[in-house]
């Protein structure tokens, strides 16, 4: 898909489609107004016969207005002007983008960037609209023998600002929302995948492309003899009962200063989840392939920051294995040593997430990190503590807390922050070890996770992400959702504009 952005008045429009908004009750938005003064009122006559309310999810499509050098115009429900906010913002575009996917209009020019969203400005909006167009038109395919392709996809959307001005602005955010797209649509892929094809020989060979694909990118990828003898035994604990060898990737992204420390994104890549000799209920197991999304989101972050050509150091690492019952698999009472010394006795092999994450947090420490933020599907006590709309948050240091949901806020991409208090931690006592890998109780389940990994993070500032209720979705509408890459893409875009701020400060 392909987005420009131009300035111009919708009378003077000759497109194959232009999009305009329609409030709640029969209103139209000022650039509806506009183009109905210059096609003789031919839109409110319309709306006063009833045809269309201003909805929210209604739309008309019309063909041969008159005086109008369009081809068709796509009038959209905006609902009340005064309840437009982000997340119905989100639905109008969506909604839109729907119809003009089967309306057979390969070209398209939108007026919808008018629309006044509470506490957002144009940029954002531009960014949104790409964003949620191209979420729209994601298929997962790839494995169908029958593709499902319109006859005559959309294939340009013009995205009007107020004037020229506002081109260089809209252009970068337009450049930002197509990187993001792009990052979400990998990480989907990825974890739509099965899990016959998407092992962690396969995340590793992902990471290799990104390599190969971008300057300024470095691939290093570490067997299971060389996490042997580093010592990542809790990692290495998990994998134990699979055929699929254990993969510990990094990916260095580097085009910030030499000297400038790096951001670490840690992802949880456990390509398919059986829970191990602590075996999982059969209902739904098909889904705990998505159990690597964290490992795909910190893929899709990268492609994002090389896109963009961040001026930042960021490293990702991703722990991947696959968690499958065997002979040789881990027990329930066996107890491992850690890359940091640390003894766990695992006292559940399904609580798996932590045992590869907390070796990765040990390794993470070497580069001396500005930030660490690992992402997992971790537990399902964070969906039943929040549901599936925010990712659940943790960390040790309250302002990467803060940014990470101001960066959330801004993205459309919502974290909560759950405590993380020394009150917890008594419940990882073992008798046997220094900690056990589960609480004796399932009270606070996403805290008691949270408070393990800090065990492992206490030489950094790091937050967690338990993204297991926001990393897909179930029923008719099952697949990868891509989150939370606008989230932490939004983080690096801030952490580089405040690097690019202090160096104009040092410069005067």
């Amino acid at each position: 898909m392909e987005f420009t952005v131009k300035s111009g008045n919708p009378e003077k429009q000759r497109t194959a489609c232009l999009v305009l908004g329609v409030y709640e009750s029969r209103r139209l938005t000022p650039a509806a107004e506009q183009f109905d003064t210059a096609c003789g009122g031919y839109l409110g006559n319309l709306l006063r016969r009833g045809d269309l309310e201003g909805k929210p999810g209604q739309s008309l499509l019309l063909f041969n207005v008159p005086e109008a050098l369009c081809e068709r115009v796509l009038l959209v429900g905006c609902g009340r002007e005064r309840d437009l906010d982000e997340r119905r913002f989100r639905q109008i575009i969506t909604h839109a983008a729907t119809v003009l996917n089967d309306a057979g209009a390969t070209e398209a020019t939108l007026y919808l960037t008018e629309l006044t969203t509470r506490g957002h400005d144009l940029n954002w909006k531009i960014r949104q609209i790409v964003e949620a167009v191209e979420e729209s038109r994601y298929r997962c395919d790839a494995l169908k023998s029958k593709k499902d392709t319109p006859r005559r996809p959309l294939r340009k959307i013009i995205l009007s600002v107020p004037g020229r001005r506002e081109l260089p602005g809209g252009e970068q955010a337009v450049r930002e929302g197509m990187a993001i797209a792009a990052g979400m649509k990998l990480t989907r892929d990825l974890g739509n995948l099965p899990p016959n094809i998407c092992t962690p020989v396969y995340l590793a060979e992902q990471a290799r492309e990104l390599a190969a694909r971008f300057t300024g990118m470095r691939a290093q990828i570490l067997d299971e003899a060389a996490m042997e003898q580093l010592g990542m035994g809790a990692l290495l604990a998990v994998s134990r009962g699979s055929i699929q060898p254990a993969q510990f990737i990094r990916l260095d992204y580097h085009q910030g200063a030499a000297t400038q420390k790096p951001y670490v994104l840690i992802g949880k890549g456990v390509t398919f989840d059986t829970g191990g000799i602590s075996l999982k209920p059969g209902e739904g197991m098909d889904e705990m392939k998505y159990d690597m999304c964290g490992a795909a989101s910190v893929l899709g972050v990268l492609q994002a920051c090389a896109e963009l050509q961040l001026p930042l150091n960021v490293t990702g690492l991703i722990p991947a294995v696959e968690n499958m019952p065997g002979g040789r698999a881990t027990r329930p009472g066996d107890i491992v040593t850690s890359l940091s010394g640390q003894t766990i006795e695992i006292l559940n092999t399904d609580a798996e997430g932590r045992l590869i994450l907390c070796d990765a947090l040990s390794y993470a420490e070497r580069d001396e990190p500005v930030a660490v933020i690992d992402i997992a599907t971790l537990t399902g006590a964070c969906i039943i503590a929040l549901g599936r709309h925010p990712h659940g948050l943790f960390s040790n240091h309250p302002p990467l807390a803060h940014a990470l949901i101001a960066a959330g806020q801004s993205a459309a991409d919502r974290a909560w922050e759950l405590p993380l208090w020394d009150d917890y931690q008594e419940a990882l006592d073992s008798n046997f070890a220094d900690m056990a890998n589960v609480a004796g109780n399932r009270d606070g389940g996403a805290i008691v996770a949270a408070c393990f990994l800090s065990r492992f993070a206490r030489k950094f500032h790091w937050a967690h992400l338990d993204i297991a209720g926001t990393a897909w979705k179930s029923g008719k509408a099952k697949g990868a959702t891509g989150r939370p890459v606008p989230l932490l893409v939004q983080y690096l875009l801030d952490r580089a504009a405040e690097a690019e701020r202090e160096g104009d400060r040092a410069a005067h």
